[in-house]
């Protein structure tokens, strides 16, 4: 497939889950996963009308902003684990960030965002299916975790994000989907500003959207096949 029909393909498959929802294909937002993806690959996205791209990997991401300066509009999600030392550049270059899950990465992104920037857009990663190889507060902790991220300076809190465990059982998939959708709803009130649920991929991006998904993180069925990481030190970054 070329990237022109693989685009339409993803774009059919949203528009269709909005709707079978009851809601506007406008109300999802495709971020485009481009770790591992060489610039050229970006560009010719770009140039089908796709705007939001999402990086793993700091380094890599930062070669390919270069490599891209001369395209406007582009707004770049970081969706990785995040090092401390690496929030700097976060700060600087990214306009949202994904998956802050304690509240000193909050607090450093925070008085890192460069002055005249707009608020950097932050979604509270939560490991809703408890899984000790991932990132994210517990569910638990999410209540108090955003409370104090939506008083930082430089910062803008828009919700929550969720890598759900992966799983053949449409069921346990739903069940975890709606469980942050129930998150999502409980935060609301007592943070009526927050709008974002950064949820579902490539296999289940319709479940995700009948949950309530604002934001879908599609990278294979975009790109195919990964390429290599383009900075391999890269891959090994850890929260």
């Amino acid at each position: 497939m070329t990237m022109n029909s693989r685009y339409d393909a993803v774009s059919n498959r949203i528009a269709q889950a909005a709707l079978s929802a009851g809601r506007s294909a406008d109300s999802v937002t495709l971020v485009a996963v481009s770790k591992t993806q060489p610039a050229g690959n970006i560009r010719l996205l770009y140039q089908l009308g796709q705007r939001d791209f999402g990086e793993n990997y700091l380094q890599e991401a930062l070669e390919k902003q270069k490599a891209l300066k001369d395209l406007d509009a582009l707004i770049w999600h970081f969706i990785g684990p995040i090092q401390s030392n690496k929030t700097r550049a976060l700060a600087e270059h990214f306009d949202w960030v994904h998956s802050v899950d304690r509240l000193r990465i909050a607090e450093r992104l925070s008085t890192q965002r460069p002055a005249g920037r707009p608020p950097l857009n932050i979604c509270l990663q939560v490991n809703i299916s408890h899984e000790d190889s991932k990132s994210g507060a517990s569910p638990e902790e999410a209540e108090k975790l955003a409370d104090a991220i939506s008083q930082l300076p430089g910062l803008r809190l828009r919700g929550l994000m969720a890598i759900p465990e992966a799983s053949d059982d449409p069921q346990q998939q739903a069940a975890a989907f709606l469980e942050m959708k129930r998150l999502m709803e409980t935060l609301q009130c007592r943070i009526p500003d927050l709008d974002t649920l950064s949820m579902g991929m490539s296999g289940d991006l319709e479940q995700a959207i009948k949950a309530g998904a604002t934001h879908v993180r599609i990278g294979t069925a975009l790109f195919g096949s990964r390429h290599q990481p383009l900075n391999n030190g890269d891959q090994h970054e850890q929260p």
